[in-house]
C-alpha cells in the first residue's frame, strides 16, 4: 500500500501544469483557480481537474472565504518535500505579486477588522508572542493564552463582553492581498474599535484604506515587535 499511494502522490506532482502549481504555493500563500491557472499556463476548466487532482492526494486544501475559493498546500509536510525536490532539481520559486492597490495593501478594513500587511503581521506576532493560540479541533479558530488575556485587557479590550456577542470570538480571515491570514471575529473588531479609539489607525472617508498614526507605530513597535 505504502509503494501504491508513493506512486500515485508522486504522479501527481509529476504533471509539469501541477508541479508549478505547487511550487507557486511554496511562499505560504492562497491563491485562486484562475491564479493557478495563469502559473499552471492551462485553461481554466484544465485547472479546476489539476487542483480536483492534488486535492484528492491531499497535497493542497481549499478555503473558501466568502465567494472566492483559495487553494493552499495541504501541510508543512507538503511543502517540505516540494522543498527537497526543488533543492534536487535546484530550481528557484517565483515570489508572489499581489495586484491590490498600493493605498490598500498596507492597512484597510475588512469587514470590521484590520486588513492588509500589517493586519497579517499582527496575526503572526500575536501566536508568536503566545497570546494567540489555535484551538484544538480547528485550527482556524483561536483563543487567548492566559497572558494574552493580561495584556490585551490591560490594553483596554473588555474580553467578558466580547465573550457574549453572537459570533466567532477570534478566528483567522484570508487576507486579500497577503494570501495569508489575519485576525477576524470578535476579538479582531474590538482591536480595530481600539486602535481608532486611541488614535492609532483612522480610516479614510471615502475608502477602505486605513492610515497608522506615528502613535499607532509606536504601539505597534513598542507591543507588538512590528516596524510599519
Amino acid at each position: 500500500m505504502e509503494d501504491t499511494r508513493l506512486a500515485s502522490v508522486a504522479a501527481a506532482i509529476a504533471e509539469p501544469a501541477r508541479a508549478r502549481m505547487l511550487c507557486s504555493l511554496l511562499d505560504g500563500k492562497a491563491r485562486t483557480a484562475t491564479e493557478l491557472a495563469i502559473v499552471g499556463e492551462v485553461s481554466a476548466s484544465t485547472a479546476s481537474a489539476h487542483l480536483a487532482r492534488l486535492k484528492a492526494e491531499q497535497l493542497v486544501s481549499m478555503l473558501t472565504q466568502g465567494r472566492h475559493r483559495y487553494y493552499r498546500l495541504h501541510n508543512h509536510d507538503v511543502a517540505s518535500a516540494l522543498e527537497a525536490l526543488l533543492l534536487i532539481s535546484n530550481t528557484p520559486k517565483a515570489p508572489f505579486s499581489p495586484n491590490t492597490p498600493h493605498s490598500l495593501q498596507a492597512a484597510r478594513t475588512c469587514y470590521d477588522h484590520m486588513a492588509g500587511t500589517v493586519a497579517v503581521q499582527l496575526h503572526d506576532r500575536l501566536f508568536a508572542m503566545g497570546w494567540l493560540l489555535a484551538c484544538d479541533n480547528n485550527a482556524s479558530h483561536y483563543v487567548l493564552s492566559g497572558q494574552g488575556q493580561q495584556a490585551l485587557s490591560k490594553l483596554g479590550i473588555d474580553l467578558p463582553e466580547l465573550a457574549k456577542k453572537r459570533r466567532r470570538f477570534a478566528c483567522a480571515c484570508l487576507d486579500w492581498s497577503e494570501r495569508s491570514p489575519h485576525l477576524g471575529g470578535a476579538l479582531g473588531a474590538a482591536l480595530l474599535q481600539l486602535a481608532k479609539k486611541r488614535g492609532w489607525a483612522e480610516q479614510d472617508l471615502d475608502s477602505r484604506r486605513l492610515q497608522i498614526s506615528r502613535a499607532g507605530q509606536n504601539v505597534m513597535k513598542d507591543i507588538f515587535g512590528i516596524t510599519i
